[in-house]
């Protein structure tokens, strides 16, 4: 009996473990995406003690999840999304939704959908909801929560106003206030201001209650409409918000029939925890505002860091004009003259009619002065009170300008409107300091890069790469046009700095021009690994360089991510550095807790929790506990060389349960650089792409090579990067010739298209998205924006070069162009394009389809009616993951071709067309 019993044990055991292995063994497919999730709209609370985040399930309904980060407390809020925490981290506020299933039914009801707003008591747990929730917020100190409702759908009125539920977090009691249109905390929580928009417009005006004794004060009240609520503290750094927050202002509008735009005033009020000051800008009765001109309520108003100065917009009137669209003609003219292109103008016309020029107003003297015009229509804002940088592009706009944005810079005087020019023809800039004294800009002269600041208080410009031994304009730049920096670190405490990032390295230089330090001691440049700051402080201006720094740090090469300390004049120490991807970095604001997500391949990113030195990471959520079912892949590293001799990198997935020695069929995935994905974990999601998790759990190699594009020749550089680094796969042993398949989507359409018609190395093609003819490409539109692709192809993606055109080089057009070497082509392909591609016409797929059909070449088209560059609905993104997958697996894999492969599908026979 002890015999039989032990046996039959060990039975029950072997079974138990075979049935472990088979499960970690499933191959991943299309139908398991559904178990998956993301996390998204994580959130740490200011004392480090809370964490939130939702689980975002493939095409399915948010969970949101609230948990301590000292105990095992947690709630679990199904539907929920969009949360935040009160200041003093003991609630949490978040909207609910309706479940998807039910979203559809009533979308096809043409029900109303409404959101529910829900606060959250996290010590007790317990629960107050606001159903029809618009907008909501805490108070900046967390003693109110304030709720903005959506109007119930049997109220049919015109006017704005609706419910305002504001509950004192303090003491329980909650106020409903009806019909407001606008409502506003002041950041030190002592007032709250609402504008009211009633029916009838009986009660409309300006309100503000008194936080602390609850007194109401109504500021202004009339039967006209008012908006654009603006406190005095709105954009000001939070260790000033106990000398702002008692300054308001709002725009007063009267709308006249016969006129298009509302007559306008500007009410200011100031000193309203004292003695009340209030100011009036009225157009008709300011002699400085421009004729024919009114306030326009479509620029936000502003106001100076000193509380000075109101900022607003300003804008022509124009008669309402009523017309018959039966009587005119609908006509676009095209004029050579133009400075955009007619579908250019188009796609920006709701722009163009909001576009309001900018002018300041000082409420003390009443001053008004108009800061902007026609010909400089752009003001970049900043925290400076006398002086702000003014754009004018109007000389330099061109088709050409793509990924820059020539322009004149002039010193705006913002009390009297006076310009000064202090730079012309500037293609890149970087921005002020904090403070809005500094401008960093970047100019060509003599064929060197430069870096200049303007001092905006002096009217001085300094050079401040004469002090430096290194150029920080980035000379690898991929684009043939004026090459960017590599971007800036910051400003420096004492003022008389700022940070700068060289290719691996920071550098310190002086405003004054006098000296440069590299402050991490070159061992980026030294060890290959790019070092930038990384600031914890989420008020942060300037970097203190008297504190120890963070900087994150990646291997160029090796791919490793993580972090390291600096003590300026010592060089940087590692606190953790390895082979894996760091990211969302996110600290409690008064606690010494972090929160950030790692991720490898075979790793999820989930969250983990640790300190400012990073010392044992502490893993806190666990998205996706099923992959352990399933066999996964991992990766490792590829170098090698273009025939140029470049030394490139890639990244190889290889398939789950390796072994050593065998060839395995394989996938190539490729855009421009792909190799720093190295550590990205390949989340199995509804899309158009090929997921290297799906392809290695079912015995493919997934291969992402880099390439280096040579300028003029951007198909035959991706030929040559693709091919060498194939190449250097199968001489490595791991991919077996006779099994190559390739893929490649948008600007990867083009290359794969082009490499389609060069070479038979790949069993087949799979190419979505494609321009395939560069010469009619060259005159065509990108649909999301107008623009056409003259600046794409000279001096952007493409890279033909500047004022390198069809009429210009033909040869080389001809040369690069995949159209016109179709009748080369030997490989089956396939084509994936969306008829409504907003970035790449649809035409240049159907082009290269009719092409090859002429031609009697192997070639499927699959084209989805209606959708964009990307596939955006989720039958029609599981449609093509199982068709691209069917295709491979026909024609590198050599298994039977499914029927749609051998025969296609009649139009009668659409599946789609059947279904109600």
């Amino acid at each position: 009996m002890k015999k039989a019993a032990s046996t039959t044990l060990l039975l029950v055991v072997m079974l138990i473990l075979n049935s472990t292995v088979l499960a970690q063994d499933k191959a991943l497919t299309v139908d398991d995406y559904d178990r998956w999730s993301r996390i998204v709209g994580a959130e740490i609370s200011n004392n480090g003690d809370w964490m939130a985040y939702g689980l975002r399930p493939n095409g399915g309904d948010d969970t949101l999840h609230v948990i301590s980060l000292r105990s095992s407390s947690e709630h679990i809020i199904p539907l929920a999304q969009n949360v935040s925490f009160s200041d003093d981290s003991k609630w949490a506020a978040y909207t609910v939704a309706v479940d998807e299933e039910t979203r559809k039914k009533m979308n096809e009801s043409g029900d109303e959908i409404y959101s529910q707003a829900e606060l959250l008591n996290l010590e007790t747990g317990e629960k107050y909801s606001v159903e029809r929730s618009a907008k909501m917020e805490f108070s900046e100190d967390g003693s109110y929560w304030a709720v903005h409702r959506e109007m119930p759908e049997s109220d049919k009125s015109k006017h704005e106003g609706r419910d305002l539920i504001v509950r004192n977090l303090q003491d329980g009691t909650v106020t409903n206030i009806g019909n407001v249109s606008e409502f506003a905390f002041n950041k030190k929580s002592t007032m709250l201001a609402y504008l009211v928009d009633a029916s009838e417009k009986e009660g409309n005006g300006i309100y503000l209650k008194n936080l602390n004794t609850n007194a109401l004060t109504s500021l202004d009240t009339d039967t006209l409409s008012y908006t654009n609520l603006s406190w005095d503290d709105e954009n000001t750094h939070r260790t000033k918000w106990n000398d702002k927050g008692t300054g308001l202002a709002v725009l007063k509008e009267t709308a006249i029939d016969s006129l298009s735009h509302p007559k306008t005033e500007l009410l200011v009020y100031r000193n309203l925890d004292t003695n009340l000051n209030r100011s009036l800008l009225n157009p008709d009765s300011q002699s400085s505002f421009p004729d024919n001109m009114v306030i326009s309520a479509n620029r936000d108003l502003s106001w100076s860091t000193n509380g000075e100065l109101i900022f607003l917009g300003f804008r022509e009137q124009e008669p309402e004009i009523k017309m018959d669209k039966d009587t005119v003609a609908n006509v676009d003219v095209f004029h050579w003259k133009d400075d955009r292109i007619q579908t250019v103008q188009e796609r920006q016309a709701t722009r163009d009619l909001q576009y309001t020029y900018v002018a300041s107003f000082n409420p003390k003297n009443s001053t008004f002065a108009r800061l902007t015009n026609e010909e400089m229509r752009a003001l970049n804002f900043s925290d400076h009170n006398r002086y702000m940088i003014g754009r004018d592009e109007k000389p330099y706009m061109d088709d050409i300008n793509w990924g820059v944005s020539p322009a004149d810079l002039y010193r705006v005087n913002l009390q009297n409107g006076e310009w000064t020019l202090f730079a012309k023809n500037i293609k890149r800039t970087n921005g002020y300091s904090p403070d809005g004294r500094y401008y960093l800009y970047q100019k060509i002269a003599e064929q060197d890069t430069m870096l200049y600041v303007y001092d905006v208080e002096q009217n001085t410009n300094t050079n401040l790469s004469e002090a430096a031994p290194v150029l920080f304009t980035n000379t690898d730049h991929i684009y043939p046009h004026e090459s960017p920096t590599f971007g800036i670190a910051g400003w420096t405490k004492d003022g008389e700095s700022v940070i700068l990032n060289h290719k691996y390295d920071l550098w310190m230089l002086a405003l004054d021009g006098s000296q440069a330090q590299n402050i991490t001691k070159g061992l980026g440049e030294q060890e290959k690994i790019i070092f930038r700051y990384e600031t914890l402080d989420e008020d942060e201006e300037y970097i203190n360089t008297s504190n120890k720094l963070l900087l994150s740090a990646f291997g160029e090469w090796s791919k490793k991510d993580g972090f390291y300390k600096l003590n300026i004049g010592d060089s940087p120490k590692p606190l953790i550095y390895e082979d894996a991807s760091f990211g969302n970095v996110e600290k409690a604001r008064d606690a010494n807790r972090i929160i950030l997500t790692r991720q490898t391949f075979v790793e999820f990113p989930d969250y983990y929790q640790t300190n400012s030195e990073f010392n044992d990471l502490e893993k806190i959520t666990d998205a996706n506990p099923q992959q352990e079912e399933y066999a996964w892949g991992e990766r490792v590293l590829v170098d090698y060389e273009n025939s140029r001799g470049i030394k490139l990198q890639g990244t190889l997935t290889l398939p789950a349960n390796y072994e050593p020695g065998k060839k395995y069929p394989m996938i190539v995935y490729f855009y421009e650089k792909m190799s720093d994905r190295h550590h990205q974990y390949s989340m199995p999601v509804y899309d158009d792409r090929p997921h290297m998790s799906t392809y290695a759990s079912n015995g493919y190699l997934v291969f992402m090579p880099d390439i280096d594009f040579e300028f003029g020749r951007p198909g035959t550089s991706s030929l040559d990067c693709i091919t060498s680094a194939t190449q250097k796969v199968i001489d490595l042993g791991y991919a077996d010739p006779d099994q190559l398949g390739l893929q490649g989507h948008s600007w990867g359409g083009y290359q794969s298209s082009f490499i389609l018609t060069q070479t038979d190395m790949f069993a087949t093609v799979v190419t979505g998205a494609p321009p395939t003819n560069l010469t009619s490409f060259y005159n065509n539109i990108y649909g999301s924006t107008g623009t056409n692709h003259h600046g794409i192809m000279e001096i952007g993606q493409v890279r033909m070069g500047r004022n390198v055109t069809p009429w210009s080089n033909l040869e080389a057009y001809q040369r690069e162009n995949p159209m016109f070497h179709a009748p080369d082509i030997e490989t089956p392909f396939m084509i994936l394009h969306g008829t409504d591609d907003g970035a790449v016409d649809w035409m240049q797929g159907l082009e290269f389809y009719n092409a090859a059909r002429r031609l009697n070449k192997e070639v499927v088209l699959l084209s989805y009616p209606g959708e964009g560059h990307h596939l955006g609905i989720e039958a029609n993104q599981i449609d093509f993951q199982l068709r691209m997958k069917e295709w491979f697996d026909h024609y590198v894999k050599d298994m039977p071709a499914a029927e749609w492969i051998t025969d296609g599908i009649p139009y009668i026979e659409k599946r789609y067309n059947k279904a109600e």
